[in-house]
């Protein structure tokens, strides 16, 4: 089985971390329709095909479609059938993330720790074996529906897990590079994002790597709230939103109305190289936020020298932003479902560690003429 971890390291933990975390071992997803979900993943955003779970295989309520690419793992679900926990909770929030899944060592001891901490339990922990070996899943509750999924799977060799089968079909586009998940942001309701990185600090043992006010993430109209919780090794970060007091509504306002309370607003991909990742993106199909072509007309005088030509990045429209350690490009797609919620950041470190704060006001004024030809403004 392959381990699906990262090697950035951030953070240097004062104390012994007592829940340790490998990486981000899947997202599941709650789709309406998971077989064409499946279909447009692996078309635009090249996603290979890993596993199935379905009728075949003995579901009579669910079907689960399995994509990976390089580190990163979807699960796309679907209900078979009316009445069921999945379609309400597609109802209510559309499409949109409603298991991150942590690869641990222990998953008994992750879900003994934190819910002796306070966390409200989702899964015991459960064994689960087939002829590959067993995994050990167990979960707790978080921010709106979204729930953390605890995975031991030291025990198993099989492609995904038991109850899966392989799923092996002609139609295979190629990979586009992306790498692994760099972090997943949440947006919270008003007031709620202290109560979170609470949660996240006292039941996880995460620590906040910075935070960012109104005056920080906002433009003439709108205005948000952030701060950027990590776990002990820095291979999981989770930025939390909520709201700020504007002239008028924010991002984060919009996607709280859209998706019916708080949830997984975007995740963010790495690659190796953005310019690459994004032509090919772009060139099949996907959409994504520009800036004005006047962003790019100081922009070495803002970050200083950078390996690539302005004019490569200019037309993809591809930001960038440097800190004390180095510098990142970054650029945000476009939402990917019919509602205005979630959204995909594709994301290059050359040695920066944060989050591209000097780009905040040009993304958000993108963001906002979107939302204006939305109405939502």
């Amino acid at each position: 089985m392959q381990a699906f971890d990262t090697n950035e390291t951030l953070l240097t933990p004062d104390a012994e971390d007592f829940l340790p975390l490998n990486g981000t071992d899947y997202l599941e997803l709650y789709v309406s329709n998971a077989k064409q979900a499946a279909h447009y993943f692996q078309t635009a955003f090249g996603f290979q095909p890993l596993a199935h779970a379905g009728l075949e295989t003995g579901l009579k309520d669910r079907e689960s479609y399995v994509l990976v690419q390089d580190k990163v793992r979807l699960v796309l679900t679907s209900p078979l059938k009316g009445g069921t926990d999945i379609g309400r909770h597609i109802d209510q929030h559309g499409d949109g993330v409603r298991v991150i899944a942590l690869w641990v060592d222990d998953a008994t001891a992750a879900f003994e720790e934190t819910t002796r901490r306070g966390a409200k339990p989702f899964m015991q922990p459960t064994r689960e074996e087939d002829e590959h070996g067993y995994i050990v899943r167990s979960g707790i509750h978080t921010y709106g529906d979204t729930v953390h999924i605890f995975v031991e799977r030291s025990g198993y060799t099989g492609m995904f897990m038991p109850g899966f089968t392989e799923w092996n079909p002609h139609y295979r586009p190629k990979p586009v590079g992306l790498k692994y998940v760099d972090h997943m942001v949440g947006n919270v309701g008003w007031n709620e994002m202290n109560e979170w990185v609470n949660f996240y600090a006292n039941i996880m043992g995460f620590k906040q790597l910075i935070s960012f006010d109104d005056k920080d993430i906002s433009t003439d109209y709108t205005a948000l709230m952030s701060k950027v919780m990590s776990n002990g090794n820095g291979r999981i970060k989770f930025p939390i939103n909520e709201p700020a007091e504007g002239k008028k509504k924010s991002q984060v306002e919009e996607y709280l109305d859209f998706y019916g309370g708080s949830g997984v607003q975007h995740i963010a991909v790495a690659t190796d190289n953005i310019v690459e990742t994004v032509m090919a993106l772009r060139d099949r199909g996907v959409e994504f936020l520009k800036v004005p072509d006047t962003y790019y007309d100081d922009l070495l005088d803002r970050v200083g020298n950078i390996d690539e030509e302005i004019e490569t990045l200019r037309p993809l429209g591809i930001l960038v932003d440097r800190d004390e350690e180095g510098y990142l490009l970054q650029l945000f797609t476009k939402p990917i479902c019919p509602r205005p919620t979630l959204f995909f950041e594709i994301i290059q470190r050359k040695g920066a560690k944060s989050f591209g704060k000097g780009n905040f006001k040009a993304l958000f004024e993108a963001i906002e003429r979107e939302q204006e030809l939305r109405g939502t403004l």
